[in-house]
């Protein structure tokens, strides 16, 4: 009890500091609406960036990914590594036109470009995406580790499902504060902070592994993982896979850019950047540190999968029983301060962007097209409150969902991240396709993704023999060349052109295409370091081809930056 007591006070003074610091720096800045849901447009890379990663990052990837690895191999990593593809994009492609048209929400962002009906269908599907199912997960998620970590139920007494009650409430609460009343300043400066912290634990966590596996050794653990069963280091999935190696160029690379291009609650850190080359300094050096995710959130369930064995009961235990087991007792209440700060961080970010999404394209839309900025913000808020208690009432019933909550997620997430990826992208490079086209892409894509789904193996007890990831590809496919093809038999009377409201600088950086080559680059080094040619390799620690492959690349991408670089410097010395 009293390295519990320890533990719990410690988590509570970061806390508390990170708290005081984001109201520090917030305090008297968010009394405008800009102020309050784009940060005053004044977010540099850096915290963009820090923010991002942490948003992405939640206690279903420590606990998920980790236990994937322990269970499987390291074939789950294509979702955080490919990525980098979709930042890119982002940075090049969509980032410059939002900021182009000052939007602070991707519905607006649709509205210009198709109708207010196809607007209010988006919203739609955020918010029930965000309502039933991801804020939800991301508190049990949270709960369960902190249920995992502490033994809360016999500590004060009461059931397993009391205890899940309580803790979803409390992060739940306290994850709303920084929500409501703080803004997106508010999310953004402790998201950087707990950044910070969580790769401090990321660094700490396999190095400790390795020493634990190595029996005091870093470099006999090391040694461990890599010439005893390096099948586990393999990234490169086969058909009996989770993850089969074929779905990065289907439908994750589209499920991964509607996630880091479109995703409400992902971009609204890039629609508030100070100038467009913060946006793209964020944004790109956020796909660097995604690529860090195998080595910080998934070596330690490899390193767990040797020092136990099978005799955990369920993959999810790996983490927490390598974190008691590794880390000292001074360093347990940072840890935990971290990991409710990650949770803290998805949750306060799906929360901000589901009311300013409800605040710019319901409320101001629909009741009160002359709000003013007092109302604006207090109507966020309100909604802010009825959504979280929302969510507080379902996250604790997901403890009776099926076991892959982690697939389950992915899997539902194909309602709303196919239609809205392919709207976005053919309202960009197609300026002909009609709203009505949008709108039938929408209603469609929900009714035959759930026919395809559940419809199918429930009526006629068939199941559809390819992967969920591969039905999604299949659907933007279809959907983007009906788009097309409506584009060209019933086009818009004039093409569409994106008109220049501009409040920011919209200079793009300058090494925004040589940096994308480096992640290119780095993303391809990562897959051949995880897969036969390399750490995965039987009987050696890499194949005779690993370093040939390797100093190729670099060759490779080192004559591309150099190119880009010259290319850059050459167009903008003529202006």
């Amino acid at each position: 009890m009293g390295e519990t007591s320890f533990t719990l006070f410690s988590c509570m003074i970061f806390m508390a500091l990170v708290a005081w610091y984001s109201y520090y720096k917030t305090k008297n800045k968010v009394n405008d609406s800009t102020g309050y849901f784009l940060a005053g447009r004044g977010l540099t890379g850096g915290f963009i960036a820090g923010s991002l990663v942490l948003t992405n990052l939640s206690a279903e990837q420590l606990i998920g990914l980790n236990g994937q690895a322990y269970n499987a191999n390291l074939t789950n990593m294509a979702w955080e590594v490919t990525a980098g593809f979709s930042v890119i994009i982002l940075s090049l492609v969509l980032l410059p036109r939002y900021l182009k048209g000052a939007f602070t929400t991707l519905p607006e962002f649709l509205n210009s470009r198709f109708d207010q009906g196809t607007r209010l269908l988006v919203v739609m599907l955020f918010m029930f995406g965000y309502g039933l199912v991801t804020i939800p997960s991301v508190l049990y998620s949270g709960s369960i580790a902190v249920l995992q970590f502490f033994d809360i139920p016999s500590m004060l007494g009461i059931s397993f499902g009391q205890a899940m009650w309580l803790s979803v409430w409390t992060i739940g609460i306290i994850g709303s504060i920084y929500a409501i009343f703080g803004g997106l300043r508010a999310v953004a400066i402790s998201d950087t902070i707990n950044g910070i912290g969580l790769l401090i634990v990321g660094l700490i966590v396999p190095i400790l592994g390795f020493i634990a596996l190595g029996e005091g050794n870093f470099i006999t653990g090391t040694k461990v993982i890599v010439t005893e069963h390096p099948e586990k280091l393999n990234s490169i999935g086969s058909i009996d896979d989770g993850v089969p190696f074929g779905t990065i160029f289907t439908g994750m690379i589209f499920a991964n850019l509607f996630y880091w291009g479109t995703n409400q609650y992902v971009i609204q850190r890039t629609l508030g950047a100070k100038t467009l080359a913060e946006g793209q300094k964020g944004a790109l050096f956020t796909g660097f540190l995604k690529i860090l995710v195998p080595f910080l959130m998934m070596i330690p369930g490899i390193i767990a999968f040797h020092l136990y064995g099978e005799s955990l009961k369920t993959m999810d235990l790996a983490y927490p029983a390598l974190i008691n087991e590794i880390f000292p007792t001074f360093l347990k209440g940072f840890f935990l301060a971290v990991l409710l700060g990650a949770v803290f961080s998805s949750f306060n970010s799906l929360l901000n962007s589901a009311a300013t999404m409800f605040t710019y394209d319901v409320y101001k839309v629909i009741f009160n097209k002359q709000a003013n900025d007092h109302q604006m913000i207090r109507a966020s808020q309100w909604f802010g409150v009825i959504l979280s208690l929302v969510t507080f009432f379902i996250s604790p019933l997901l403890i009776y969902a099926p076991d892959g909550l982690w697939t389950v997620i992915r899997e539902f997430t194909g309602f709303f991240n196919i239609p809205i990826i392919v709207i976005v992208l053919t309202g960009i490079f197609s300026k002909r396709v009609p709203a009505l086209g949008a709108k039938i892409v929408i209603i469609s894509h929900v009714l035959i993704y759930y026919f395809l789904m559940w419809g199918i193996p429930t009526i006629f007890n068939i199941t559809i023999p390819i992967n969920f990831i591969h039905v999604q590809g299949l659907l933007f496919l279809l959907e983007t060349l009906f788009l097309l093809v409506l584009g060209k038999v019933k086009p818009l009377k004039e093409p569409f052109v994106f008109k220049d409201k501009s409040v920011v600088d919209l200079t793009p950086w300058k090494y925004a295409v040589p940096v994308s080559i480096c992640l290119v680059g780095s993303m391809i080094f990562t897959f051949i370091l995880f897969s036969k040619l390399g750490l995965a390799i039987e009987g050696s620690i890499v194949s005779i081809w690993f370093l040939p492959l390797v100093i190729t690349l670099i060759i490779f991408t080192s004559l591309l930056f150099f190119i880009a670089t010259k290319s850059w410097d050459k167009k903008y010395s003529n202006k």
